[in-house]
């Protein structure tokens, strides 16, 4: 017996296969942005390109002292500039390439953006030896909220679904 697929779903798993293949041209882009970033005296080395079926669709560079936003990675810039172009939140469908292996920030807004694939070239540990280490961040993550390093209190808990609840009764509300 001969297995017969529509030429369609055919299409769609040859779409998912290039997704998890990854693609060398892409990842050196992320690199040469990350360089040029430093080179210029723009920001950090940290360079990173959104993909999806084979098209770039943004990029980002390490903007955190260039705008004065320590949350301005090149995996969130990179972020940001997708869903700009593509007029929604949700990045399914496209996968990233990151100079460097995500810090935990950029790692859960990547997961938040809904990416399927990170393809990365340098590791944490190389980041650390460059001065950007993020094992601590991963170690306060662990610890219980009494045991972290910045305090963390609640406050006002009897108040604390208030926003939770107009949310559940908002039925236009976009779900994400």
């Amino acid at each position: 017996m001969r297995l017969v697929v529509p030429v369609d779903t055919m299409a769609v798993a040859a779409k998912a296969w290039s997704r998890m293949q990854g693609n060398p041209d892409f990842m050196k882009q992320a690199i040469e942005l990350a360089t040029e970033n430093v080179t210029s005296g723009r920001g950090g080395p940290f360079g990173a390109v959104i993909v999806r079926d084979g098209q770039v669709i943004a990029t980002g560079v390490n903007q955190v002292t260039a705008v004065n936003d320590p949350t301005a990675h090149a995996e969130v810039v990179a972020i940001r500039n997708a869903c700009r172009e593509l007029k929604g939140f949700s990045l399914q469908g496209c996968v990233i390439y990151t100079s460097c292996e995500p810090c935990p920030m950029c790692l859960a807004a990547i997961y938040w953006a809904r990416m399927e694939r990170v393809y990365y070239s340098g590791t944490a540990a190389d980041a650390a030896s460059a001065g950007f280490d993020d094992a601590f961040l991963y170690a306060e993550m662990k610890k219980s909220i009494g045991e972290r390093t910045v305090p963390e209190e609640q406050m006002l808990a009897e108040r604390g679904n208030e926003s939770f609840d107009a949310w559940r009764r908002f039925t236009p509300r976009v779900e994400y």
